[in-house]
């Protein structure tokens, strides 16, 4: 038995070895590339951008990402450190918001009653905001272990590619789905994001988001109520006080919701009860090509970043809901510490006819591109 068990063991890590899933890791349990002094670190935990390292205009280097030291707190069973209680407690019995640079699915965003129909059977999923669904329920994408398929460290173009096998029926959801997401280093100071699923057996809704928090200033250099934004969507899908699409498309013009223009965040962000946290119809967006979709603008340092996407939503979230939340070297996030900016397909979607459909079916895979590029601007 014991000459079995040993063969085993030996078939199972050569088949790792020959699949490309051992990848070596940080000692802190991170994946890491680095393109000159343009670098970043991710864990498998949710495929995660624990950080991206950037220099400003006078070449000093600054983490522009929220989020933890290490990899162990981006588990699913983490205890996250609450500042204001002195305490911890285990994340699977808290309400954890944060979501700090998850990849977040199976449908990101919120769906109305936890439910929707699909070819005549209506499907109840698992709800963990009220009566809905977030960010594809209790234990989405974001909450589970990502199996590094592909790793090239370095290079002229060095990538990471998570892979995640949903199962049928997982919150929910109909059908297997094979999701992946690549972070690949490309040129000076850009970052390619390419999210892709395939429906094996089931047709099934696929809404994936990348959940990065930004501050260019520095994720300990406090609010971002003075970096300029521009959003390149002259119209909104406005929600009700659940955070549900009413179904309507409406104007950004005249409204707080207007950066058609660039203008800094805080300049209309007191003309909302809480901040920013809507999506945003962009205006350019087309499946098979990425278009501006949004830039920012932090004048203290120069940093400038400028978003392309091939998706037709931009969720814009001036991270309202943080607070005492104790972040890498126990830097504690306030309320408006960060943006996010999540290119996306529409909220709620398959409650919806007249929104674009998220419905991936066997034989059409999905594909999410997104574009980074940093520069300095004086």
């Amino acid at each position: 038995m014991a000459n079995i068990s040993v063969s085993v063991c030996l078939v199972t890590l050569f088949l790792c070895f020959a699949s490309g899933s051992v990848a070596k890791q940080e000692e802190d349990g991170t994946y890491e590339l680095r393109k000159g002094d343009f670098s970043m670190k991710f864990t498998k935990w949710g495929a995660s951008i624990v950080s991206v390292v950037l220099p400003d205009k006078h070449g000093k280097l600054a983490d522009v990402v929220l989020g933890f030291d290490s990899a162990n707190e981006y588990k699913f069973c983490h205890f996250r450190r609450i500042v204001a209680e002195n305490q911890t407690a285990p994340f699977d019995q808290m309400n954890d918001s944060t979501y700090f640079g998850a990849i977040v699915g199976r449908v990101a965003n919120r769906i109305a009653g936890a439910q929707f129909t699909l070819n005549g059977t209506q499907y109840k999923l698992v709800a963990n905001e009220h009566e809905n669904m977030l960010h594809g329920g209790p234990k989405g994408f974001s909450k589970v272990a990502w199996r590094v398929s592909k790793y090239e460290k370095g290079g002229h173009s060095p990538y990471i590619r998570f892979r995640y096998h949903s199962l049928d029926g997982e919150m929910g959801f109909p059908g297997d789905l094979i999701a992946t997401v690549t972070y690949m280093l490309v040129d000076d100071y850009q970052l390619i994001i390419t999210m892709k699923a395939k429906a094996l057996n089931k047709a099934t809704p696929v809404n994936l988001a990348q959940h990065a928090y930004w501050n260019l200033g520095g994720h300990n250099s406090g609010d971002i109520l003075s970096n300029q934004i521009q959003i390149f969507g002259s119209h909104i899908t406005p929600v009700d006080k659940e955070l549900i699409p009413t179904g309507k498309i409406v104007p950004v013009k005249g409204t707080p919701f207007d950066f058609l223009k660039p203008d800094t965040i805080g300049s209309k962000i007191n003309k909302l009860p809480d901040g920013y946290d809507i999506n945003y119809v962009l205006d350019e967006s087309a499946p098979n090509k990425v278009s501006l979709a949004a830039t920012v603008h932090h004048k203290k340092s120069g940093r400038m970043m400028e978003l392309y996407t091939n998706a037709p939503g931009l969720q814009f979230y001036t991270s309202n809901g943080l607070k005492d939340v104790k972040g890498k070297g126990g830097f504690v996030y306030q309320v408006h510490a960060a943006l996010c900016l999540e290119t996306q397909g529409f909220p709620d979607s398959v409650n919806h006819p007249n929104f674009p459909s998220q419905i991936v079916i066997p034989g059409k895979p999905y594909r999410h591109s997104m574009l980074f590029k940093f520069s300095i601007r004086a």
